[in-house]
């Protein structure tokens, strides 16, 4: 993702992030992470095989829009086999025209 275009809203960005876990891609997802919450590196060797992404709901967040909201639930395959869900709303915004991710609450 890091050659393609920028995402323009926070649900794109989303959707990439989600992109970058499955291949992980730790570049991008600490390029797309707020400075303000961005960790000093990312270890993706325990990653999950993550499976789909659903998109719950979205506030704000679309072209011109300063921050965003996105609710989703991320599908991945435990060691055992089993299917397991992550759910969060996830909070972005965007600085000099580029959304970055900034930290998100955790259901369940």
């Amino acid at each position: 993702m890091t050659d393609q275009e920028e995402p323009s809203t926070a649900e794109e960005l989303m959707r990439s992030r989600f992109a970058a876990f499955k291949r992980a891609d730790a570049a991008w997802l600490l390029r797309t992470w707020h400075p303000s919450t961005r960790p000093d590196d990312l270890d993706l060797r325990d990653n999950p095989r993550w499976r789909g992404l659903q998109i719950v709901e979205v506030a704000g967040g679309g072209a011109d829009a300063d921050s965003g909201v996105v609710e989703f639930r991320a599908t991945y395959l435990q060691d055992d086999g089993e299917l397991g869900i992550l759910h969060e709303r996830s909070r972005f915004v965007r600085d000099d025209g580029r959304w970055y991710y900034v930290d998100g609450d955790l259901f369940g």
